[in-house]
């Protein structure tokens, strides 16, 4: 393995964090930095599991490589009970967009959910205003730096809460003020998009983009119930997809495939699939195929022609970055730079912005990757 100790390699010897990168799937929650957890915890008179940061990190890991998503999304306790002000949402926002910005990407997407930032006695307005303001703080800190980067919100509604189209409201409400699309999160299993279906109803009647968790922690049903109640144009991981695929033979590196009719839809209408390859392990999402990254269906997915984007979901959780998990499917699966540069373009042409915007983000990483 040729993964330095940052996450990094490079291929046909270029560095691929120097690379141009869109990240889509990338939550706020779960991307705080350990010293930040530590620092805010302190403030807030709240007990930790660790007393430095590189020890928090340590347990952080233990926590989510747990092989269930119900059990990974027990480490976030911690981190919520931290952002329950402003300041600290200001704050884990501006120093997420100054993590991206260290990581070649010039396009990335926050999720994070309001409803669970409140308790401290925020409102979802104040809580979305501060979180824009950190985005702000930081991309005009990269520009300052000679970075280019720009950052837009999905908010997401717990899909185990009966909140959604009050978010869904939010969401459309601040769509020129940094919002650029909404998402259900939370645990996926027993908790179908169509429990959603008035916040979804709103949204399409509102032309607001939707991306929905499915086909992570449930199988295709639940995929289905996103596309069809939830008129997702992408699918947060949908990394489950590969269970409406049969394989007929295999030989060598060709492989023979019976299409259900819902990959078929999927492949065929070039939904994109969120995929996050080392939280997908973590969480057992991919545990049907085995429990390493060469196990994992990405390249099936990639090789049959799905529209596959590569994802952090959760930076700190799952000890990574864009360019870690580049690394990683380099490492694993061969890929050259024409194939990571495919990933891009898949990313940039799923973004929730306009489509000049996004053939800008095109040509942008076809010029960063030329160089």
């Amino acid at each position: 393995m040729n993964i330095d100790q940052h996450g990094d390699m490079k291929v046909q010897g270029v560095s691929l964090r120097g690379l141009p990168k869109v990240s889509l799937h990338d939550h706020l929650d779960g991307g705080v930095r350990p010293a930040t957890i530590l620092e805010l915890a302190a403030e807030a008179n709240l007990p930790t599991p660790a007393k430095d940061a590189g020890a928090l990190r340590g347990w952080l890991d233990q926590q989510a490589d747990s092989g269930s998503l119900v059990e990974y999304l027990k480490s976030f306790d911690l981190v919520t009970a931290v952002l329950q002000t402003e300041q600290a949402l200001t704050r884990v926002a501006r120093e997420f967009v100054a993590d991206l910005a260290e990581d070649g990407v010039i396009y990335g997407e926050v999720r994070w959910a309001p409803e669970q930032h409140v308790a401290g006695g925020l409102s979802l307005d104040q809580a979305v205003r501060a979180v824009q303001r950190g985005i702000e703080e930081g991309e005009d800190a990269a520009d300052a730096a000679g970075q280019n980067i720009r950052v837009g919100q999905i908010l997401s509604a717990m899909r185990q809460a009966d909140r959604s189209k009050e978010i869904a409201e939010l969401a459309v409400a601040y769509r020129e003020r940094g919002v650029v699309g909404f998402d259900i999160a939370g645990p996926e299993d027993g908790f179908p998009a169509s429990d959603h279906r008035a916040a979804f109803d709103y949204l399409a009647a509102e032309f607001l983009p939707v991306t929905v968790h499915a086909g992570e922690a449930a199988g295709p049903a639940s995929i289905r119930s996103a596309l069809i109640d939830g008129r997702a144009l992408r699918l947060g991981h949908g990394v489950r997809i590969a269970e409406d695929l049969q394989i007929i033979e295999r030989e060598g590196d060709e492989v023979q495939v019976q299409f259900g009719d819902l990959a078929r839809w999927v492949r065929d209408r070039e939904i994109p699939l969120e995929l996050s390859p080392s939280s997908n392990l973590h969480t057992g999402a991919s545990a049907v195929w085995g429990d390493e990254l060469a196990d994992h269906p990405f390249d099936l997915l990639y090789q049959l022609g799905f529209a596959v984007t590569v994802n952090v979901d959760n930076r700190t959780m799952s000890g990574t970055s864009l360019t870690r998990e580049l690394a990683l499917l380099v490492d694993t699966f061969g890929y050259d730079l024409d194939d990571l540069e495919a990933f891009q373009f898949n990313a940039a042409s799923a973004a929730f912005l306009p489509v000049e915007e996004r053939e800008e983000l095109v040509e942008m990483i076809a010029e960063g990757f030329e160089r």
